[in-house]
């Protein structure tokens, strides 16, 4: 236990670090893409400045619950601080969520409505801008990929380069033909791709709040792995959660055959090691049960296991 808790802190120091490094440099040019965008009149390098800002937010908020997360559990928080990844991951996704509908909101009335946009400025500050978000992707690139509250803060990087590549389009075809509207229709298929990602960290990130099954885990799949041990008759009462995106822990009732029981502890462990090299589930909690104390109700409910006996 001591080795994976040290694991996971290792992680989460690196993590620590890249977010660190990807922060400064979203936050010195993010300033840099806001004055160019007022100076050319583009809505396309605006609104990516405002994701650059939301950027550094969110950044800052990573690194937060990341500190936060390793902090020891205490007499009040049992399992200490790693949720608090999975609330700054659902923040991220909420705040893009709500860029995306500001972006989408401003562009469509540009598209009635397209001011005059200085092309040239545009696309010089656009592919700075490109080469930035390059860099702080790359940066995060190198973390924990399983980590969500790390795949939210890369999501916003990866937000903002796609805003940059749209920018970059755009003014060409502002400065070569004149096409005013390549702006805010630029801006537009970036703010899609924005929202698609924002409402799938968010959508992760309440599923674990909502004690979900992880999504690489199959209950059924746990449920009859166990069912493979011959001391056992049947399960229930079968619980498997993430207490972090990268933490996954299981609780369930096993009740097993007194004519082929073992030792409590030799079953317990048994069931630890399946679940463990099978499905990566490292934090488990095994109740044992005796056929006749089961079947007479006491310590279950019967029903719940009616259809997992083992075969």
């Amino acid at each position: 236990m001591g080795h994976g808790h040290n694991h996971s802190q290792h992680h989460s120091h690196t993590n620590q670090k890249l977010l660190r490094q990807a922060f400064f440099i979203i936050t010195g040019y993010m300033f840099v893409e806001f004055i160019g965008g007022i100076i050319t009149n583009s809505l396309a390098l605006l609104s990516d400045a405002g994701h650059m800002l939301s950027d550094s937010v969110a950044l800052l908020l990573s690194l937060l619950a990341f500190w936060l997360s390793i902090k020891p559990a205490n007499s009040t928080k049992s399992y200490g601080y790693k949720r608090a990844e999975i609330l700054a991951s659902l923040l991220n996704g909420l705040t893009l969520i709500l860029i995306a509908i500001g972006i989408i909101y401003e562009g469509i009335k540009r598209i009635y409505y397209p001011p005059e946009i200085y092309g040239l400025g545009m696309f010089w500050i656009a592919i700075i801008g490109l080469l930035v978000n390059i860099i702080a992707a790359f940066i995060l690139m190198k973390g924990d990929k399983d980590n969500l509250n790390l795949k939210s803060a890369f999501l916003h990087v990866i937000g903002d380069l796609l805003g940059s590549i749209g920018a970059i389009v755009a003014s060409l075809l502002i400065y070569l033909f004149g096409w005013k509207i390549a702006d805010p229709i630029a801006s537009l298929l970036v703010a899609i791709l924005i929202l698609v990602g924002g409402i799938r960290v968010t959508f992760s990130s309440i599923h674990i709040l909502m004690e979900g099954v992880p999504t690489n885990i199959k209950l059924d799949n746990v449920r009859n792995a166990i069912l493979q041990l011959p001391e056992i008759e049947t399960i229930h009462d079968l619980h498997v959660w993430s207490i972090t995106s990268d933490v996954s822990a299981l609780s369930c009732h096993v009740v097993i055959n007194k004519d082929k029981a073992t030792e409590n502890d030799v079953i317990i462990n048994n069931i630890k090691k399946i679940i463990k090299e099978n499905f990566g589930i490292k934090h488990s909690t095994i109740q044992i049960e005796k056929e006749d104390i089961c079947e007479s109700g006491d310590s279950c409910d019967g029903n719940t296991h009616l259809q997992t006996e083992h075969h």
